[in-house]
C-alpha cells in the first residue's frame, strides 16, 4: 500500500488548539482512498533526515515552549528542513510554527527567536493580540476557495518578496491586522495562523497538500473525490456567521 511519510515536529511542545487533529484528517482522507500515512514524531535534540519524509508538520505552542523549539530548530534541524523543502517536500506550519518557519520572531522586550528561513517573512510582537474567527480567500491551484479557522496571535508577520500570501482576508485580522493578507506560501511550504484545527474545516486544503506529498513520493497523486458535503456546509455556516459579525 502506498503511504505518505509525515514527520511531526515537536508534538509534545507545539500542539495547542487541537492541531494534532490536522494529522488525523490527513490519515483518514488517505485511508478512505486505500492509502496510508506513516508518522514519525521528532522532538528536541532529534536529527531530521531530509530525504526520509514527504511532509513535515509544525504546529503552534506556548511562548515558553516555542522559545525552546526555536533554538533546537535552528541548531539541529534547520539545514535538513531547508534541504527537504528545496527537494519538493511539503511543509505545513501553523501559528508559532508559521513564525519559526520564517526568519525569526522579535518579542516586545526586544529578544529574538531564530527562524529557519523556509519562508521569506519576519514577525514582531504587537501590543495586542489578534483574536477571532478568520475567513480567507485562497488561490493555490487555479481556483479560488475559502478557508476558515480561528486566529489568536500577538505576532505581526510581514512577507518578503520571496513568498506570497496563502490568502486574502475576507473577515478577521490576518498576518498584521492591516495588510489584508494571511499566511504564506513558498514552493510547497505553507504557513498560516488558522487554527481550529485547520484541515478538518478545510478538506480541500488537506487534499491539495496530500497531492503534493504523493507527487514527492513518486506515487499517483490523482485522488478519488470524497463526499465533503458536511464539511463544506459547516464551512459555509462559519463564513456566514463571521460576515454577520
Amino acid at each position: 500500500m502506498t503511504a505518505v511519510r509525515l514527520c511531526h515536529l515537536y508534538p509534545a511542545e507545539m500542539n495547542i488548539y487541537a492541531d494534532r487533529g490536522n494529522i488525523a484528517v490527513l490519515r483518514s482522507r488517505l485511508a478512505w482512498r486505500g492509502l496510508g500515512l506513516e508518522v514519525v514524531e521528532t522532538g528536541l535534540g532529534d536529527a531530521v533526515d531530509p530525504g526520509a519524509h514527504d511532509m513535515y508538520y509544525l504546529g503552534g505552542g506556548q511562548d515558553r515552549d516555542q522559545a525552546v523549539v526555536a533554538e533546537d530548530l535552528a541548531a539541529v534541524k534547520g539545514a535538513a528542513l531547508r534541504d527537504a523543502a528545496s527537494g519538493g517536500a511539503v511543509v505545513l506550519a501553523v501559528c508559532g510554527g508559521f513564525q519559526l518557519a520564517g526568519h525569526g520572531y522579535t518579542a516586545l522586550d526586544g529578544s529574538r527567536m531564530p527562524g529557519i528561513g523556509l519562508l521569506d517573512l519576519d514577525t514582531v510582537a504587537g501590543p495586542t493580540r489578534l483574536i477571532g474567527n478568520l475567513v480567507i480567500a485562497c488561490d493555490l491551484d487555479g481556483e479560488e476557495r475559502l478557508a476558515v479557522g480561528f486566529e489568536n496571535h500577538a505576532g505581526r508577520t510581514t512577507l518578503g518578496p520571496g513568498t506570497r500570501p496563502l490568502g486574502r482576508v475576507v473577515h478577521g485580522h490576518g498576518n498584521t491586522g492591516s495588510d489584508g493578507v494571511e499566511g504564506a506560501v513558498q514552493g510547497r511550504v505553507v504557513g498560516t495562523y488558522l487554527h481550529g484545527p485547520l484541515l478538518p474545516k478545510n478538506p480541500w486544503l488537506a487534499d491539495l497538500l496530500l497531492r503534493w506529498a504523493l507527487e514527492h513520493r513518486g506515487a499517483d497523486a490523482d485522488l478519488a473525490p470524497l463526499d465533503d458535503g458536511l464539511e463544506d456546509a459547516a464551512r459555509e455556516v462559519a463564513v456566514r456567521r463571521a460576515r454577520r459579525r
